[in-house]
């Protein structure tokens, strides 16, 4: 009797093989004949052997028969290529693509007790999630006898023990087999027999959109594909954003709080969306989009970057983010979110307020217009937005004879604008000269842009809502305001005259700047007070210690670093990474980016800047300048060859180097830039995070200490501080 035993193994019941040995030759006396006859012969033994062995292969046949029953009936864990009607999917098994680039399987998200169907990049952690089949209705944890299969009509089902369904496709070919496979590119599709796609996982997206993916509408069909966030980190389920984009011509994307918008990237120009700040400089090449107005489909897709992993995500609590996966530190880092600041959220000035993150307070009305609730105004609640101060005087002579119109309205032009929302796209207006013609003839024309790779368009609702102003790039706005708005003829003299003195003032300016550029190659250093507002140190700074450090541009940084290219990098950290770079004169430098994820990242900026700025000592790393462009904040630093003290004393060739006259050499630098830090310097300077990987060595191995972003000031008589900031490294 065979039995089936805990370890998978086939035992077979006891029993006893009997040894055959050879037989003498026969003699001839009676009792050895009656003898003879009394044993078994020859012939007999080998027929017990033939039999003994049948039995035993059998045994062992039957065991195996067993096996496989067993585990068509449960799954054999590992991996596999397809699903077919004879191969379904177990909770124990996974799906793997060609590549083993992408896969399938079954998973359960921390801290919940339900089970979901999902695929996920392969090989990289933590893993990253980019679609789930089931998210409405997700399977019970544990349920091993759940399975992904291919139904009797052929459709792709996902079933409990107990045969109910949780999801399926609706494929309706009549194809008699069919198979599934997850391709290289994350797409999980439904097959026929020549390999034909029947349904794929593209067609049904969640909340990420990988490479090949297309986001978007279809007029004629009716087919509507966003993303939709999950409702948290741990569920799955459908959230309360959806990123889209629009079918108007030009389309826009937008990210909606059920039917609110949320977030708008503005309109697109056929290279950028021209709401979003610093595109072209940063991801364009990584977006596209595919506008067919015949056809009425409307189509958004992106590109992955440098041959690396890249997608798309909406986030639970609305955040559209842009991620790529680096290889060398072996994180996923954002390549661009939105929104990303209060700005960047939709109608936050309301109607005919306009937005800058720069200044203070960040909403005021457009020209000729005023809050409509000073109270709600004035509290920091904007979104009642603004209403004109005078009215139109188009409304006004709209009984009255055109003969008698006197005055007209007139136009002021906004630069560096994000464009309004709703507007209408004049396809038949081919210049700017005929768009302010349209504008000016049709009174219900609040406002006109024109664009040269867009055209013409006017807004002609209710309202101006979620302008932006910025301060690089943008478009120019003309916005409709009352005749009295611009002055009259004596108004309009002033305003010459001081256009004039302007220009005069503007052209002087421009010499002695250009004067000095060219004296110092690499930009005038520029003052810090603005950037540093808001800063925790500003108070104990004296007003005659103006901060002066050279303000690269974004642009030179990019050049400098071969566009932060893999190869440049010198290492990761909490707040961002470290370049090495090359200025344009030649000079070597260490750029500091700091993550725009991280909200710490912006304080050790300031801390950096205010600090290092003031302290000169041979033993301090030695700050050369800084980039506060838009979203990008960086640090530029001296550039010390032999990088860290950490990859000598932690490598076994290196450290050799080391002897103990330079091991001397360098605590003895240390403790001097200490000495100064706490004693000598005009500041009192806590660094509270000094360690091996802070202490950088030059060319000469003299030490230096580096990053004060979490270094604590004193005033002069202080010995105490309070802190409530966890820090340091475990």
């Amino acid at each position: 009797m065979n039995v089936w035993s805990s370890e998978n193994h086939c035992v077979s019941a006891p029993f006893e093989l009997q040894g055959l040995s050879p037989h003498g030759k026969a003699r001839s006396s009676i009792l050895d004949r009656q003898k003879v006859q009394n044993q078994p012969t020859h012939r007999t033994h080998q027929v017990h052997s033939f039999i003994l062995i049948m039995r035993l292969m059998m045994s062992w046949w039957s065991c195996l028969v067993v096996v496989f029953l067993l585990q068509a009936s449960h799954g054999t864990s590992g991996s596999a290529y397809y699903i077919t009607a004879s191969e379904p999917l177990f909770p124990n098994q996974t799906l793997v693509s060609s590549g083993k680039i992408f896969e399938l399987g079954f998973f359960t998200p921390n801290g919940s007790a339900n089970q979901y169907v999902g695929i996920w990049y392969k090989n990289l952690a933590p893993p990253k999630i980019v679609w789930v089949a089931n998210r409405e209705l997700p399977l019970v944890y544990p349920d091993p006898s759940a399975k992904l299969m291919i139904g009797s009509d052929g459709n792709l089902k996902l079933v409990d023990g107990k045969q109910n369904i949780f999801w399926s496709t609706n494929a309706t070919s009549r194809s008699n087999y069919r198979s599934a496979a997850l391709l290289d590119n994350g797409n999980f599709v439904l097959q026929d027999a020549n390999y034909s796609k029947l349904w794929g996982s593209f067609d049904d997206p969640t909340d990420t959109l990988l490479p090949g993916m297309k986001m978007g509408v279809n007029a004629r069909t009716g087919e509507k594909l966003y993303l939709i966030s999950w409702r948290s980190d741990s569920d799955p389920s459908p959230g309360r954003f959806l990123t889209g984009i629009t079918s108007e011509t030009p389309p826009q994307p937008f990210t909606w709080n059920g039917s609110t918008p949320y977030w708008r990237g503005g309109q697109w120009d056929k290279s950028k969306f021209i709401g979003i700040k610093n595109m072209v400089r940063l991801y364009s090449s990584a977006i596209k989009v595919e506008q067919d107005i015949q056809q009425g489909t409307t189509y958004l897709s992106i590109d992955s970057l440098e041959q690396t992993y890249t997608y798309m995500s909406v986030l639970p609590g609305g955040l559209l983010k842009i991620m790529y996966w680096d290889d060398g530190a072996k994180v996923w880092l954002a390549l661009w979110a939105g929104p990303n600041n209060t700005c960047e959220t939709y109608g936050t000035c309301g109607p005919f307020g306009v937005c800058n993150s720069m200044s203070l307070p960040i909403c005021r009305c457009l020209n000729g217009f005023v809050p409509k609730s000073n109270e709600e105004w004035n509290s920091g609640n904007w979104t009642g937005g603004c209403v004109r101060e005078t009215e139109l005087y188009c409304q006004k002579n709209m009984s009255t004879s055109a003969s008698t119109i006197v005055k007209k309205d007139a136009f002021w032009q906004m630069s560096r604008m994000k464009l309004p929302d709703s507007e209408d796209y004049l396809s038949d207006i081919g210049d700017q000269e005929g768009c302010l013609s349209w504008c000016q003839s049709n009174c219900s024309c609040l406002a006109y842009s024109y664009v040269s790779t867009i055209g013409c368009m006017v807004w002609t609702k209710e309202n101006l809502i979620d302008l932006e102003e910025f301060s690089t790039a943008g478009e120019n706005l003309f916005v409709r305001v009352a005749h009295v708005k611009t002055g009259g003829s004596s108004q309009k003299a002033v305003v010459i005259s001081l256009s004039t003195v302007a220009g005069i003032l503007f052209f002087a300016v421009f010499v002695f700047g250009l004067c000095k550029w060219r004296a110092k190659k690499r930009g005038k250093p520029e003052k810090l007070g603005k950037l540093l507002q808001g800063n925790a140190w500003k108070e104990q700074l004296k007003e005659d210690d103006a901060l002066e450090l050279t303000v690269f541009s974004f642009d030179s940084i990019l050049l400098a670093t071969n566009k932060f290219s893999t190869t440049s990098k010198l290492g990761q950290g909490g707040f961002g990474s470290v370049y090495k770079g090359k200025m344009n004169d030649g000079k070597e430098v260490a750029v500091k980016r700091l993550s725009s994820s991280s909200a710490q990242g912006v304080q050790e900026f300031e801390n950096e800047i205010v600090l290092i700025s003031k302290l000169q000592h041979r033993n301090l790393v030695k700050l050369i300048g800084c980039c506060n462009e838009g979203d990008e904040k960086i640090l530029v630093y001296e550039y010390l060859p032999n990088k860290s003290l950490d990859s000598f004393l932690f490598d076994s060739k290196k450290k050799a180097e080391l002897k103990w006259g330079k091991r001397f050499q360098i605590i003895e630098g240390i403790a001097r830039g200490l000495l100064y830090l706490h004693r000598d310097s005009c500041l009192r300077v806590i660094h509270r995070d000094l360690k091996v990987s802070n202490i950088l060595l030059d060319e000469k191995m003299n030490p230096k200490i580096s990053d004060f972003g979490l270094a604590r000031m004193f005033e002069g008589t202080q010995i105490l501080v309070n802190t409530h900031k966890i820090v340091g490294t475990l």
